[in-house]
C-alpha cells in the first residue's frame, strides 16, 4: 500500500527523522526504468545500476524500460543493455516506436494505409499491428506516423505534411526537439514535428514522453497495478509519469539536479528523490511537518518571505528533501519554474 507522498511531507505525527521500516520499491510490483542518466551514461553503465536491477526479481517486482527513442529496436535496446550488464529482454521495452504504434492502432483500423516517415523499426512497428505502411501521399495515407530517423529528409516531411493536409490521422512517436549526439546537440523529433505542425496547422497525438501512453502501454503490458517510474529528466520522465497517474521517482545520475528539482513546477514534481537506481532498497525517509517546519532526518526547512531557510548539510539528499517539501507546500500550484533563495540556519527551532 503506498503511503502520502514523503517529498511533500504532510505527516505530522511521526517521530521527525524516522524511517520506515520497509524498502521503498516493496510497494510497487513494478519498475518503468528510463535509460540514458539513470542506467547507462555515454558508453558505460552507470555505477550500481545494473546490480540494482539484478535484485527486482527478488523483490517481486516486474522490470520494463521506457524510452523514446523510435529510431532502434526493442530487440537492439536490449542487446545493448545485456552488453552493459542489465538484465533486459525484449519484451522489456517500451519504445516510442511500439507505443506509437499502438496509439495509432486505438484510433485507425487494422489494414489501413500508414505514411511513415521514420525508421525501418517504426515500419515493422506499423506492420505488426496490420497495417499497411507506404511513402507517398499520392499513395491517399488513412495516417501518418512519425518518428526519429537521421535520414528523414525533407521530402519525407513534405509527404507527410500533403497527407496530413488531406485529413490523414496523425501520430508523432515523441516530441523532444534536441538529442545529445557526441558532436552536440542536435535537432530532436519534436523539431521535425514542429515542421510539419508548421506547414499543416494540425496537431498530432504523442505516444512518447511526456504524454502518457507510452507509460499505461508498459503498465498494461507488465500486467502492474502500482508501477513506480524511475528517471533522471523532470520534463520527460517525471512529467510523464505523472500524467499517467503514477508515482514517480527521480534520481541524480543524469540530467537534473537537486537545484532544478527543488525548483520545479507542480506537473514536474517527483513524490521521491533518489541519489541512485540502488536507493530503491533502502527505506525511504519521511518528511514531517510541525507549525511551517518540514523535518527529513538531521535536516529541517522552512520558507520566510519567499527564502527557503533551512539546517543541515547541502551535500546531504535529506536537506533537499526536507527544502521541496517545506517550498512546494508553500507553492502547491505553479505553472513554471522558479528556484527561490537559499538560507542556512545553525538550527530551526
Amino acid at each position: 500500500m503506498k503511503s502520502r507522498s514523503p517529498l511533500q511531507g504532510s505527516r505530522t505525527s511521526s517521530t521527525p527523522g524516522t524511517k520506515t521500516d520497509s524498502m521503498l520499491i516493496d510497494g510497487y510490483d513494478a519498475l518503468l526504468c528510463d535509460l540514458d542518466g539513470v542506467v547507462y551514461a555515454g558508453a558505460g553503465a552507470i555505477a550500481g545500476a545494473t546490480e540494482a536491477l539484478d535484485r527486482l526479481p527478488a523483490a517481486g517486482v516486474r522490470l520494463g524500460y521506457i524510452t523514446n527513442n523510435a529510431s532502434r529496436s526493442s530487440e537492439q535496446v536490449a542487446a545493448h543493455l545485456r552488453e552493459l550488464g542489465a538484465p533486459a529482454r525484449a519484451d522489456q521495452v517500451f519504445g516510442s516506436a511500439r507505443a506509437g504504434a499502438a496509439l495509432l492502432a486505438k484510433h485507425v483500423a487494422p489494414g489501413a494505409k500508414v505514411l511513415v516517415t521514420g525508421s525501418r523499426t517504426l515500419v515493422h512497428e506499423i506492420e505488426a499491428l496490420g497495417f499497411v505502411p507506404v511513402d507517398s501521399a499520392d499513395q491517399q495515407p488513412d495516417a501518418v506516423i512519425q518518428g526519429f530517423d537521421p535520414a528523414v529528409s525533407w521530402l519525407d516531411l513534405a509527404e507527410a505534411s500533403y497527407a496530413i493536409a488531406a485529413g490523414a490521422f496523425w501520430v508523432a512517436t515523441n516530441t523532444d526537439l534536441t538529442i545529445p549526439r557526441a558532436e552536440g546537440i542536435a535537432p530532436g523529433n519534436g523539431s521535425l514535428v514542429a515542421a510539419v505542425q508548421t506547414a499543416t496547422g494540425a496537431t498530432p497525438l504523442v505516444a512518447g514522453k511526456p504524454e502518457a501512453a507510452l507509460f499505461t502501454t508498459a503498465a498494461e503490458s507488465l500486467q502492474a497495478k502500482t508501477p513506480l517510474v524511475v528517471g533522471d529528466r523532470l520534463d520527460t520522465d517525471i512529467l510523464g509519469g505523472n500524467n499517467a497517474g503514477m508515482h514517480t521517482a527521480a534520481v541524480l545520475t543524469g540530467v537534473d539536479t537537486v537545484e532544478t528539482i527543488l525548483a520545479a513546477r507542480t506537473a514536474e514534481r517527483p513524490r521521491y528523490l533518489l541519489a541512485n537506481l540502488g536507493d530503491l532498497y533502502q527505506p525511504y525517509p519521511q518528511v514531517t511537518s510541525a507549525d511551517g517546519i518540514f523535518t527529513c532526518g538531521r535536516s529541517s526547512a522552512t520558507v520566510e518571505n519567499g527564502v527557503v531557510r533551512y539546517s543541515g548539510d547541502r551535500n546531504e539528499l535529506d536537506t533537499w528533501r526536507a527544502a521541496c517539501a517545506a517550498w512546494w507546500k508553500a507553492h502547491p500550484e505553479t505553472a513554471a519554474a522558479y528556484m527561490p533563495e537559499l538560507a542556512e540556519h545553525a538550527s530551526i527551532d
